[in-house]
């Protein structure tokens, strides 16, 4: 059966049993036989075949588009012709087609000697962004042998043509709101977990968002409102926390947003989504991909006494009373000039912030992709000519403040700043590029990072990268059809483009589903490292990471760079002492606590970085802490070790990246050894004393300072989601930390340890309690499943070198097998020990659950509904966040330890320690050392 064939008979049963339009094209050969029938005008197909390579093939460096602009630069030439595609559509064709194949293309045209298609493919070209060193090199030396098309086009680009000839925003926009949900929204309501396979397929993968009923009621908002644009809320919360998830904003703007190109099916941008206290900051960076907008309603605000003073609630918390209304249904208005959101000429609340000069940028040229490359493009050109680059853009914004110290994140964008005009240092607030050193790509969103890249015709990755991975930990617990048609085609793109890969499309190592980030915190080695990676937990111990959506990882691979605000921070240190049976996961979860309470409800986390004095605690450990800033709803996280610390941490992610190496995982590049020079030249810097571990100034400025009471953590502190709050806006929040004791004797109903707030010590203190209870009863006997999924093959490696592992399956009913791993996700579990494969298992929710309504006690970051553990009609699944070794002995008992029991089972068991640093954190300012580093770029 032919392609095409094959094709109608995947449209026939996608409409039959989804309802869906047929999958975009992507594959030359299929597009080739395509190409052919419409060359036959007398083809039966021959209709079909044109609306499917006009309107139904994807555009960038899919080897689709590649057969598409050959076959238009046929048509141009005059050497095939097709009656519905005139040599001006074809233009208009090319015109849409982003970049790579398409821009070789025009580029033969405007620099051919034929000037009757050289002069349109000019005037095409100039529109185009989307250019890469092959397509720049050929432009520069056109004009060096005097091609006056190629000066003009290079003319066109030093002054921006390809920018400012685009309209500029409307000044009113007319919305009209829906409420997605009350609280906090999680990007699972926009994309659930449990979808991560169908993720690439945009249109199928749309189907998932909040409801099919909330879909309807969306479709039936822009029926009644025509002229309006549907505004998602979170009514008395934020929009898009937990994950970055450009899956999420990209069914918002499938269902509410605008088709890019009227050629490319199922690309929609430009959404307007909006929450009561604003949007989640990396659910923001995804909002700004695809030009839109995002809103900070302050729509409910604390109710003040006749003192000035906030009233709260039996609870302490603050009673919120509403400004405004924004319920379903009602029309506002959004003046972009004025910055305002307006019923009617009523003005509700200032927006300026979603309206700064880089966002305006990114909503008229659709997106923020455009406005990097169009700044790179525009840098080149002027360069090539010698000219100064037309003053198009809005400036950096580069704020200074005399004599005031550097936090450390202002030291790491200060280090990592590309083409900086200061010459003072940086402070908070200004908005830089800068330079990435390690990417990392997980494998539920690796699928649409290819995509991102074939759209932006990338082909390899940016050389000034340090470092990248691409892991195979979100689907490694179960290897079903689903992963099986998705992970080797990810694995070999990945491959190819660059990166370091879990999976061997070749065969010769075997393949590894660490958890993404406690691989990307081993191949960070530079404690001054800026790091971007696919997913909300991307927090490492050493450097400033960042989590991100799946498009801005793809422009960090492809141009080494990206573009963000220097964040304010929060200082967090300790005093007092560590109890000896108090475990540092404690530690975390009353930070947020005590961090609430000292500031009267206010999360001064939230959209910040969080720099945490550790001290002495190793980068292992210390990912607890930053792997949680996330669910603080912080932007980031830095640990301020000491310089001791600091190498013992760099020496043991160098022994990791030895390993990778050993297996056979570095590729051509060298990328693995590299990173060991790196580490290596660290280490002599800290040693010698020139380049001390990063620490703040002493004169810094912080937007909060928190102080930590260790004395006052005396029980194990769980994160709980509150299901049952009667303020459904309370509900899933991660801000609800309770002692154990609330609890009482409640059942659980199944343990989980694992995911990436797990370290090394973690399983040694699973080890240690199994022989504790052993010692104690005789045996040892599960009153509720316990699942424990180690985080890195390494340590399980280790863990049975040393004998930990084997005491571990000693008591196991469940041992994984790589030889024969899972071909289907469990529905029904024993009361038995299950050692499942390293990776993310239960906490991602999208192949292993716990059974629906269960009581769950996890050591995962995820408390949110329907993501670990669904409702059922009777009750609602609970997932509440602890402890290993709380969650060991709740599953042994089969509830809630009293103190007495979870000191028994803990005495003697050497918990992961922590003690506040002694000597002084920071470092004397010296205005010399802070002026920025200029970067070439």
């Amino acid at each position: 059966m032919s392609l095409y064939l094959k094709y109608v008979e995947e449209i026939e049963s996608r409409k039959k049993d989804l309802g869906l339009a047929p999958k975009p094209i992507d594959s030359a050969d299929l597009l080739a036989e395509i190409i052919e029938q419409i060359k036959d005008t007398s083809h039966a197909y021959r209709e079909d075949s044109l609306n499917f390579f006009i309107y139904n093939t994807l555009p960038g460096t899919t080897s689709a588009a590649g057969e598409k602009a050959k076959f238009l630069k046929e048509i141009i030439l005059g050497e095939e012709t097709v009656a519905e595609i005139s040599a001006e559509f074809a233009f208009e064709l090319l015109s849409h087609m982003k970049g790579g194949p398409s821009v070789e293309v025009l580029l033969d045209l405007a620099l051919s000697d034929d000037a009757a298609v050289a002069v349109p493919a000019a005037e095409v070209l100039k529109t185009q962004v989307f250019l890469y060193e092959a397509d720049t090199d050929r432009l520069e030396a056109a004009f060096k042998d005097g091609n006056a098309i190629a000066k003009e086009i290079l003319e066109s680009y030093a002054n921006a043509e390809f920018f400012t000839k685009l309209p500029d925003i409307e000044e009113k926009i007319e919305v009209v709101t829906y409420i997605a949900g009350e609280g906090d929204i999680s990007t699972d309501l926009l994309s659930p977990g449990h979808q991560a396979h169908s993720r690439a397929d945009r249109e199928l993968h749309g189907q998932c968002m909040i409801t099919p009923e909330a879909q309807q009621e969306i479709v039936e908002l822009q029926k009644k409102h025509p002229t309006a644009k549907v505004m998602l809320i979170a009514e008395k919360g934020t929009m898009g926390v937990g994950s970055s998830r450009m899956s999420g904003v990209n069914n918002v703007a499938l269902w509410a947003g605008k088709q890019a190109s009227p050629y490319v099916p199922f690309i929609n941008i430009a959404p307007v989504v909006a929450g009561t206290n604003g949007i989640a900051p990396i659910f923001l960076t995804t909002v700004d991909v695809t030009g839109g907008i995002g809103l900070d309603l302050k729509n409910w605000v604390k109710k003040l006494d006749a003192d000035g003073n906030v009233v709260t609630d039996e609870n302490g918390d603050p009673v919120l009373e509403e400004a405004y209304s924004v319920a379903t249904g009602t029309v506002l208005t959004i003046d972009t000039k004025a910055k305002k959101l307006c019923n009617g000429d009523k003005e509700l609340v200032d927006v300026s912030s979603a309206f700064t000069a880089q966002k305006v940028e990114f909503m008229k040229a659709g997106g923020s992709y455009a406005v990097t490359f169009g700044k790179k493009l525009q840098t080149f050109a002027a360069e090539t000519l010698g000219v100064k680059p037309a003053s198009v853009y809005a400036a950096s914004k580069e704020i200074s403040h005399e004599g005031q110290g550097l936090t450390a994140v202002e030291k790491i964008f200060n280090r990592n700043a590309v083409g900086v005009a200061s010459e003072t240092p940086l402070h908070a607030g200004s908005n830089v590029r800068v330079k990435v050193n390690i990417v990392g790509s997980q494998d539920t969103t690796g699928p649409m990072t290819c995509q991102e890249l074939e759209a932006m015709a990338a082909s390899v990755i940016s050389p000034s990268v340090d470092g990248a991975y691409q892991s195979g930990c979100h689907t490694a617990s179960v290897w079903d059809s689903k992963a099986q048609a998705n992970i080797p085609k990810l694995m070999a793109f990945m491959n190819k483009f660059g990166l370091i890969t879990a999976r061997d499309p070749k065969g010769v190592y075997h393949a590894m589903t660490d958890v993404i980030h406690k691989v990307l915190n081993d191949i960070t080695v530079d404690d001054r490292a800026i790091i971007i990676g696919g997913d909300s937990h991307t927090r490492m111990s050493k450097g400033v990471a960042f989590g991100a959506d799946s498009g801005t990882v793809a422009i960090a691979l492809a141009t080494g760079e990206s573009a963000m605000p220097i964040p304010e921070s929060v200082k967090v240190t300790f005093k007092g002492n560590m109890q000896g049976h108090m475990d540092f996961r404690d530690v975390v979860h009353a930070t947020q606590a005590q961090m609430l309470k000292q500031f009267g409800g206010e999360n001064v986390f939230q959209g910040r970085i969080i720099e945490v004095h550790i001290g002495t605690l190793m980068a292992d450990q210390a990912f607890t802490f930053t792997d949680w800033s996330a669910e603080m709803k912080a932007k980031a996280s830095i640990c301020i070790s000491n310089n001791e610390t600091l190498i013992k941490s760099i020496e043991l992610a160098k022994s990791r990246i030895q390993i990778m190496i050993n297996k056979g995982m570095d590729n051509e590049a060298g990328m693995l050894a590299g990173l060991i020079e790196l580490a290596d030249a660290r280490i002599a810097g800290i040693q010698s004393g020139e380049q001390p571990a990063l620490a703040p100034d002493d004169n810094a400025k912080y937007y909060a300072e928190v102080l930590i009471d260790l004395d006052s953590i005396s029980e194990p502190m769980i994160a709980d989601p509150d299901v049952n709050n009667e303020d459904v806006s309370k509900r899933y929040t991660h801000d609800v930390i309770r002692p154990v004791s609330y609890y009482g004797d409640k059942a659980v109903d199944l343990g989980f340890v694992g995911s990436c707030m797990v370290h090394k010590g973690d399983m040694q203190i699973i080890a240690q309690m199994l022989r504790n209870i052993e010692k104690q009863n005789g045996k040892v006997e599960f009153k509720a499943p316990l699942v424990v999924a180690p985080p890195t093959y390494n340590i399980v490696d280790e863990l049975k070198a040393e004998g930990d592992w084997e005491v571990l399956e000693k008591y196991s009913g469940f041992v994984f097998d790589d030889a024969n791993p899972k071909a289907a996700a469990r529905t029904k579990y024993d009361n038995i020990l299950y050692l499942e494969r390293p990776g993310c298992n239960l906490c991602m929710g999208n192949q292993e659950k716990a059974e629906p309504g269960d009581t769950v006690i996890a050591t995962s970051t995820r408390l949110f509904q329907g993501r670990v553990v669904a409702d059922t009609a009777e009750k609602k699944g609970e997932s509440l966040l602890g402890s290993t070794p709380l969650v060991v002995l709740s599953t042994v008992l089969g509830r809630f330890p009293t103190m007495d029991e979870y000191k028994a089972a803990v005495e003697g068991i050497d918990l992961t320690r922590f003690a506040p640093p002694t000597e002084s954190m920071t470092t004397k300012y010296d205005s010399e050392q802070a002026v920025p580093v200029k970067v070439v770029g």
